[in-house]
């Protein structure tokens, strides 16, 4: 194992150290792993927070600022933070307007969010919302959901709500924003290696020089089927045919594509991805409104990709292009 760390127990708590001396405009509370705005809590302002385990930079942590999160709590690697996290998180953010809570669908986050928003309301009364992503096509359960794991619409999310939130917007308002983004958006992703949780210092799976995972999970949990290695063409239509068809997206629909890097994926592959991905989307008469292409929901260094498809109408599409200043996505400003 080769990584850029000192102790693997540590990585954490020192990418902590890093974030906060790279982004002064972001505070770090240390004791409960938590980056949120310098500017929070905003009064009469929706608060938005979101969290999961470390190894999927820059989600969440990356995403905090102007426009989408208000803070994030860091778990340790793939790790749900635990509820004293998420419950400090959401009193920092609380600004009179009530907190939307961001939850991927895994079993630990889903109950260590409902567990810090029931404490939240009976420690100060603070109003709580939360919205749960699910957007995962490749498999119904797996190692670590009930239901479909939440994936990358929860990037797009985070920022088409936080920008309703910058707004003005009221709690309800902006989780109905969440849910309406959850319900149009479908994802699926493939790997073509394993990744190395530090702390293991071994790959989490094997995969042989001519396999893939097909539906791959970001924990490296086991997708549809292992299939043999192939061209760019061919496993874009290995993921964008099932998610096309799941929704289902049909002639006419604008959507914003999301070609995501699962962290060990070169951009220009990732461009090259894109390319092919398009071509199917003109093929379907799908036109792409809005396009991002990058690795914004990885899993440490795993190579592969993921493609999610959001069905979007002119509203949606004004509030993604609506300002944000985060470390890892910033326009408009």
């Amino acid at each position: 194992m080769k990584k850029l760390i000192n102790d693997p127990q540590n990585v954490v708590a020192e990418a902590l150290l890093g974030i906060e001396a790279a982004h002064p405009d972001l505070n770090v509370d240390h004791q409960h792993k938590i980056i949120y705005r310098a500017d929070a809590p905003r009064r009469g302002k929706v608060g938005i927070i979101s969290g999961g385990g470390s190894g999927h930079e820059p989600l969440h942590g990356g995403f905090v600022g102007l426009g989408m999160l208000d803070a994030a709590c860091a778990g340790e690697v793939f790790t749900s933070p635990v509820p004293d996290q998420m419950l400090a998180a959401t009193k920092l953010v609380d600004g009179g307007a009530g907190v939307l809570h961001v939850v991927k669908n895994y079993t630990g986050d889903v109950m260590n969010f409902e567990m810090a928003a029931e404490l939240a309301a009976a420690e100060s009364g603070a109003q709580v919302v939360s919205v749960v992503t699910d957007d995962d096509v490749a498999v119904q359960d797996s190692t670590w959901t009930a239901g479909r794991r939440g994936v990358g619409v929860t990037v797009l999310l985070e920022k088409i709500a936080g920008a309703a939130a910058e707004q003005g917007r009221s709690l309800e308002q902006v989780a109905e924003v969440a849910r309406q983004v959850n319900a149009n958006g479908r994802s699926m992703g493939l790997a073509l290696t394993s990744c190395t949780v530090p702390a293991a210092g071994k790959p989490t799976f094997e995969l042989g020089e001519d396999e893939m995972e097909l539906g791959v999970g970001i924990h490296g949990e086991p997708g549809r089927q292992r299939v043999p290695m192939a061209t760019a063409r061919e496993i874009a239509e290995m993921l964008v045919e099932p998610v096309l068809a799941d929704l289902p997206f049909t002639n006419g629909d604008k959507v914003i594509a999301f070609v995501n890097g699962l962290g060990g994926t070169p951009l220009l592959e990732l461009y090259v991805m894109y390319n092919e991905v398009n071509r199917i989307l003109t093929g379907h008469g799908v036109q792409v409104a809005r396009s991002l292409v990058g690795s914004y929901i990885t899993s440490l260094d795993m190579a592969g990709t993921s493609v999610t498809l959001l069905k979007v109408d002119d509203e949606t599409l004004s509030l993604w292009d609506a300002p944000v200043k985060t470390p890892a996505l910033r326009w408009g400003i």
